[in-house]
């Protein structure tokens, strides 16, 4: 990743964490992209030492003294809680690997990237950081990511609060969030995967008591507001860059 070196609008590094690829982004203090995302295939197996060399060397060539990141999988006061689908040793594909699982478990991630590099380094939840990036601070704001499995945010009046992790959740007859509305399902049954996720929104929607549901990722770019037929309250479509927007509010609120 070469340097920027326009240093007077450059404010953060944003990095997003996907279980297929890795986005990297200059942003300035509002949360605006300053550059093409670049892009870097998740590494296999990716055991902690390993993401934290691939991306302490990112960090180390873009010159930026704030990073903004966005882990796929829960995520709590800078430690890895579960690794979601990082654990499975040859992507999504594959089984989870208990020992890479183990190795992820409680690993302090935002500890070690500030000692290896010597920046401020910041990480949460990847939904919580799309959340970051698109809510408007109005009301109860619910925010689904849609990639490779489903992640899920909750902002009252700009105040992010607390959520579970709902992709290894159960969701219908034994099978989990993940695994009925991630990009496997959906690349199998595109129309099954569109009306279990209609369904999901709503009964997110209800369980919050939601005023409007955004959805990010990858996937959200595959549906329409208007292709939905039953929803109970307004849905907003934002493109795959929400979380690379939101790794500014991290250190500028």
């Amino acid at each position: 990743m070469a340097p920027f070196h326009n240093s007077r609008l450059v404010q953060v590094l944003a990095i997003d964490i996907g279980a297929t690829s890795i986005k990297f982004c200059h942003v300035d203090d509002h949360g605006t992209l300053l550059e093409v995302p670049r892009r870097r295939p998740t590494p296999y197996p990716c055991t902690p030492d390993r993401l934290v060399a691939l991306l302490s060397e990112r960090i180390g060539t873009s010159k930026c003294p704030r990073v903004g990141v966005g882990f796929p999988g829960k995520f709590v006061d800078g430690h890895v809680i579960r690794p979601g689908n990082l654990s499975r040793p040859g992507g999504i594909t594959t089984d989870v690997d208990p020992v890479i699982d183990h190795q992820w478990r409680h690993f302090a991630l935002q500890d070690a990237l500030c000692k290896s590099t010597g920046r401020d380094v910041r990480v949460v939840n990847d939904a919580t950081l799309a959340a970051l990036g698109c809510c408007d601070g109005h009301g109860i704001e619910l925010v689904l990511t849609l990639g490779t499995g489903l992640g899920l945010a909750v902002e009252h009046d700009g105040v992010l609060q607390k959520a579970r992790d709902v992709g290894a959740a159960t969701f219908i007859q034994g099978r989990t969030y993940d695994q009925l509305l991630g990009e496997r399902a959906r690349s199998e049954d595109p129309t099954e995967w569109h009306v279990l996720l209609e369904q999901a929104i709503n009964g997110f929607a209800k369980e919050f008591d939601a005023v409007v549901v955004h959805l990010a990722g990858g996937n959200a770019r595959r549906v329409a507001p208007d292709s939905f037929t039953t929803l109970i309250c307004p849905v907003v479509i934002h493109g795959n860059e929400a979380p690379l927007h939101g790794a500014a509010k991290l250190f500028y609120g």
